[in-house]
């Protein structure tokens, strides 16, 4: 089965539409095959979203195996596709309906016309350019909101203490010290897991510590209980 009826020469291309809470506006955004969008309160999403029951970051879209999957990012009240709750990356069909427990947006086809509007406004999401190591994005946990750039080649994450001398220290109990640690190289990111207590996990899915998980842009990571959201550059 697959998202949208297209010659699969074509290249895959979906639109968001939802009506704006404050201003009553309807809005548009275009995601082209590949892209990542993030949606929430915060400014800093690609997509956000000026309503109390949303979270500063609250949900992610990815391109993953030839379809676009939404995840959610530990929001407050929960993101429904169709009116179901969603755990775990679940893809997106045309014609579906994200609520973010009260605000609601539609996934549908896009076609050339929704792609030259959407270039015109700003309003379209393409694939990471691949120019730059990336970033970590803390969307829950004691440190929410910060944004950490990937700047060093070997990047160690571990809980924060008085004498921690990882790279990246999170204010959170869950994490062991050290948790884990990240590798760059061929312009790709591995993370691996160090032996911690409650493990590392990217998409819901456990890091085995000695052979590790390349990182793809949306990839959704969890230390402990703390959520962060890798972003490529």
């Amino acid at each position: 089965m697959s998202q949208f009826d297209h010659n699969n020469n074509r290249q895959m291309i979906a639109k968001l539409v939802w009506q704006d809470p404050v201003s009553g506006e309807t809005h548009q955004h275009v995601l082209s095959e590949g892209a990542t969008v993030t949606i929430g309160r915060s400014s800093e999403n690609d997509i956000f979203i000026l309503d109390r029951h949303v979270s500063r970051q609250h949900a992610v879209i990815t391109y993953r195996d030839g379809v676009f999957v939404i995840n959610d990012l530990g929001s407050v009240n929960g993101t429904f596709v169709n009116d179901k709750p969603i755990d775990e990356p679940f893809p997106l069909f045309a014609g579906d309906t994200i609520r973010l427990f009260v605000p609601t947006i539609k996934f549908m086809a896009a076609d050339s016309s929704d792609v030259r509007k959407a270039k015109e406004t700003g309003n379209l999401s393409l694939p990471a350019a691949g120019i730059g190591k990336g970033r970590l994005i803390i969307s829950t946990g004691p440190q929410e909101g910060q944004v950490i750039p990937l700047i060093l080649n070997k990047i160690t994450i571990g809980r924060a203490t008085t004498n921690a001398t990882w790279e990246i220290a999170l204010q959170d109990p869950a994490v062991s010290r050290p948790h884990a640690r990240m590798e760059y190289q061929n312009k790709v990111w591995t993370l691996y897991d160090l032996g911690s207590v409650n493990g590392t996990l990217v998409n819901n899915e456990f890091v085995k510590g000695d052979i590790g998980r390349e990182l793809r842009d949306g990839d959704i990571i969890i230390f402990g209980k703390t959520i962060v959201l890798y972003r490529a550059d």
